[in-house]
């Protein structure tokens, strides 16, 4: 039922920015990419779903609380509880809103042209679900261009935004 509800809200969302997306995801035990698309929906001040495989794959930043479900299992943390997820969500939030990036110990920011690269790299508890997050957005529209969460090893599920 709560899947049901959340694939709900990501495709009912008013006021409304949506993006289509293409998910690839490595694992270096795997030797073919797993590569599907779907879309992303924007709605401000904070709220972000990324849908892939129908809706089977989403992301979903809602505020504080960020749900992942991938291969039929769901995570659920709070960038409150989390520090791993803090940095990103006042990342993601200043991108949706328009806003200078914030400082942090644990990202760094480059410019090259008509993109900027955040990448963050999340201190603190060992065990982590990621390593690091990288985020390009375009510097002139301020639109979501790729996003890559690089995990233990090799691992990692890049989505890339049109």
């Amino acid at each position: 039922m709560r899947k049901l509800l959340l694939s709900l809200l990501c495709m009912l969302a008013v006021s409304t920015h949506a993006q289509t997306v293409t998910k690839t995801s490595h694992r270096r035990a795997v030797k073919t990419d797993v590569v599907t698309t779907g879309k992303l929906t924007v709605r401000k001040p904070d709220y972000i779903c990324i849908s892939t495989d129908g809706d089977k794959d989403q992301l979903i930043m809602d505020g504080t609380q960020f749900t992942m479900t991938m291969g039929g299992r769901q995570h659920v943390t709070d960038s409150h509880k989390n520090p791993q997820f803090a940095t990103f969500h006042a990342v993601l939030k200043a991108v949706i809103n328009g806003q200078p990036i914030p400082q942090s110990d644990d990202l760094t920011v480059a410019t090259k042209g008509n993109t900027t690269t955040v990448t963050i790299v999340p201190t603190g508890k060992k065990r982590q679900l990621f390593t690091s997050f990288v985020l390009t957005v375009d510097t002139k529209t301020k639109a979501l261009r790729t996003l890559r969460m690089n995990g233990r090893g090799e691992d990692f599920t890049a989505y890339e935004f049109k």
